[in-house]
C-alpha cells in the first residue's frame, strides 16, 4: 500500500511515510535510495549539509519513476543564510538533484543567534515564488521563531520539521502547527532506537504482532505526524513501510504518548549556531 497524502497549506501533497538520509555517506546513498524507490517509497528527504544530494538524485534518475510520482525534500546549509549565499545554494542543490524543482525546501536550522533568520525565509518566499520549489517551510523552528517569520512576511510555513518521537511528543509545537496550519514532520521519530526497547513498546509488540518499529510509526501516522526513517537494508525499508494494515485503539496511543520526558536524542534549536551542531 503507498503511503497516505497528506494536503499541504497552500496545495498539493506531501506522502505521509518517506525514506530519510541523514548520515547517508555519498558512497551508500545512492544504492540505499534506489532500494527504497524499489520497495515502494516515493518520499525522499535530503540536504545540502548530508553532502548526498548528488547520490540521491543518481538514484532517482536511475529509477525511472515519473518526476510527479516523486516527492523530494532538501534543505538549506547552514553557512548559506544571507539572501544572495542561499539563492546560490538553492541553485547548488537543484543542480546536484539534477532537478528541474524540488516539492519541498526548508531552513534547516533557525540559527537564531547568529543570522537573521526572518531574512532567510523571505528569500525562501522569493524562491518560491519562482516555481521550483513547490513548497517551502522549516525546520527545527521553535514557536517564537515561526511566529517572527509568519508575522514578517504574512507567508506560513508548509512544514516545521523536528525533533518528535515518544520521548519528546512536543504537543505544545504541534499544536501550534495546527493553529497555523503547518504540517508536522518527524525527525527521529525512533529516537534513534532507543524507544524501541521500552517495555511498553515492545509490550504493544508482543500483543499485537507488529515489530516494535512499526508500532512507534504507526503512532506518528496516527497522529498525523509525517516520518521518513532511515534504513540501508532492504528488509527494514519494507518493515518500516508495512504500516498500514493496522491501528492502535486508543488506549495503546494514549500509553504510548505517555512515554513522553521531553527529552531529546538530537541538538536543541535553541543553542545551534554556525558553530555548533547539527541535525
Amino acid at each position: 500500500m503507498s503511503a497516505p497524502v497528506v494536503p499541504l497549506p497552500h496545495g498539493g501533497g506531501i506522502p505521509q511515510l518517506g525514506f530519510g538520509t541523514y548520515k547517508l555517506a555519498a558512497a551508500d546513498a545512492e544504492a540505499a535510495v534506489r532500494d527504497a524507490l524499489e520497495a515502494g517509497y516515493r518520499h525522499v528527504d535530503t540536504a545540502a549539509m548530508y553532502r548526498n544530494e548528488a547520490a540521491v538524485g543518481r538514484a532517482l534518475a536511475a529509477s525511472g519513476l515519473p518526476r510527479e510520482e516523486l516527492f523530494v525534500t532538501t534543505k538549506l546549509d547552514n553557512p548559506d543564510h544571507a539572501p544572495a549565499a542561499a539563492r546560490a545554494a538553492f541553485e547548488r542543490s537543484l543542480s546536484e538533484l539534477g532537478l528541474d524543482y524540488v516539492d519541498l525546501y526548508l531552513i534547516h536550522w533557525p540559527l537564531a543567534r547568529s543570522t537573521d533568520y526572518v531574512r532567510t525565509w523571505a528569500t525562501l518566499v522569493e524562491v518560491a515564488a519562482s516555481g521550483r520549489a513547490r513548497a517551502i517551510g522549516v525546520s527545527n523552528f521553535t514557536a517564537t521563531h515561526l511566529r517572527a517569520i509568519v508575522d514578517a512576511t504574512g507567508v506560513v510555513p508548509a512544514v516545521n520539521q523536528i525533533e518528535v518521537n515518544p520521548y519528546l511528543t512536543q504537543e505544545p509545537l504541534r499544536a501550534l502547527h495546527d493553529e497555523l496550519g503547518i504540517v508536522t514532520e518527524a525527525w527521529s521519530p525512533l529516537a534513534r532506537g532507543r524507544v524501541l526497547v521500552d517495555p511498553v513498546v515492545t509490550g504493544l509488540a508482543a500483543e499485537l504482532g507488529p515489530t516494535a518499529s512499526q508500532i512507534v510509526l504507526r503512532w506518528h501516522l496516527q497522529r498525523g505526524d509525517v516520518v521518513f526513517p532511515k534504513s540501508t537494508h532492504r528488509d527494514r525499508m519494507a518493515e518500516n513501510l508495512d504500516v498500514f494494515g493496522f491501528e492502535l485503539d486508543d488506549a495503546a496511543m494514549a500509553a504510548i504518548s505517555a512515554l513522553n520526558r521531553d527529552e531529546r536524542s538530537g541538538s536543541d534549536p535553541e543553542v545551534v549556531e554556525l558553530d555548533g551542531g547539527r541535525g
